[in-house]
Order: C-alpha cells, then structure tokens, then sequence
C-alpha cells in the first residue's frame, strides 16, 4: 500500500485577515440594524491610510500582528446606520439626533466600531490562533482629509481600501494598515463558535449604554498630535 501525502499547508495571509475583518463589519452593521450591509468583491491596494469626511474612525491593534482598522463614513451612511439601529434599540426617529456632527451619533458609531473589532478579535484568535489588542475606538467628524501615521512599529506594510455599501446604496470605506505576515496551518484545530446572540451579550449590545467617547478638549489634542 502507497504512503499516504502529507496535506499541504493551509497559508493565510494579508487579503484572507482583510476579509475576515470584512466579515466583521458586514455581520455586526447588518445585525445592529436589521438591514443588509454588503461591501464590494474587489479591494483596492492602496499606499497610505487616512481618515476622511464627514465622519472617521479608527483603532489601533497589537499582538500577534499590528496595524491599523480606519473606517470612513459618509454623513448619508452615517446617519443611515445610526437610525436604524436606535430604531431597533428602541428609540422613536423623532428622538434620534438630526445631524452627523451631533456627539449622539459619534457615541453611536463608536460603539458600533467597538463591536467590530471586538468581532474581529475573536475571529482573528479562533481562526489564527493568535492574539491581539486594541485601544477605545476614536470617532471624530471632519470637514477635511487626515493622514494617518501609523505608528505601530509596522517593517513591511501593507494597505488596502474595501468600499461598503448600506441597503440604501450609501458608501462607506474600510481601510486596514498592516504588517505583511502568513501564518501557516500546522495542524488540525478546532474552532469554538459563538452564537450572534452570545457575540452581541459579550460586545455590550444588550445595553443601550454607548461607551465614553472623546470630550471636545481630547479631541483638539487628538488632533494635534495628528499634526493638524
């Protein structure tokens, strides 16, 4: 009888972490609001990560690999997003906040992010067998473009652009920096598998409290250090 081969080695690398990060975005923006979130078949790779109007966020993230997560909405995407799920938290649409710029609806997308990456951050340990960590989700509304700096000790990054689209057709833009890295299948592993309902408990989303987010004084400082 023949020798049995030896499986080949499953590689991941930049494009699959994206597209699980994608995963994250589509599964947490599509449950919060009870609409579907898409995003597009085809990435962009890009040379550089920036926030940009009307509404930024980012977060930084360490451990297993370092990069950077920028989300940019648009204020139609934004407000899009925040009234659908206040409205499935509960909240009459003549209670909900009228304008992006309004700390409402920072709080709101903060949150959101958070539940994100806190998504992302369990996949990234169940699928990759790793670790990471981030920092409290920055939100900032923005009448002009900030190049970002990532200073999260990166030797080779890598940058890409994915676009999203809302139900109704509203656009929005997810940017990941990162260190070029593989990681490598071993061996065989099981994957623990979390229900959504267990996946929201754990994020915080079965309170209508949102996290702090950054006063207008933190903010200045945040800029400043942007170098704006």
């Amino acid at each position: 009888m023949a020798p049995s081969k030896k499986p080949k080695n499953v590689t991941l690398g930049t494009e699959d972490i994206l597209l699980s990060l994608c995963n994250s975005v589509s599964h947490v923006l599509s449950t919060a609001t009870q609409m579907p979130v898409r995003y597009s078949g085809m990435v962009q790779r890009i040379s550089r990560t920036s926030l940009k109007p009307d509404i930024g966020c980012f977060v930084l993230f360490d451990g297993g690999f370092s990069g950077l997560v920028v989300i940019n909405f648009s204020a139609q995407a934004a407000m899009e997003l925040y009234e659908n799920y206040m409205q499935q938290m509960g909240m009459s649409k003549s209670d909900l906040a009228t304008s992006y710029t309004s700390d409402d609806v920072a709080n709101v997308m903060g949150e959101l992010m958070n539940q994100i990456v806190g998504d992302f951050t369990r996949k990234v340990s169940q699928e990759l067998q790793t670790h990471i960590t981030q920092n409290q989700p920055k939100m900032l509304a923005l009448n002009k473009q900030v190049v970002l700096s990532v200073d999260a000790n990166l030797d080779h990054p890598e940058a890409r652009r994915v676009t999203f689209y809302t139900a109704q057709g509203n656009i929005f833009y997810l940017e990941l920096a990162i260190d070029r890295t593989q990681f490598i299948k071993l061996c065989d592993f099981e994957q623990e598998s979390l229900s959504t309902d267990e996946l929201f408990a754990q994020a915080g989303q079965t309170t209508a409290v949102s996290p702090p987010i950054p006063t207008v004084d933190e903010n200045d400082e945040l800029l400043k250090s942007l170098g704006m």
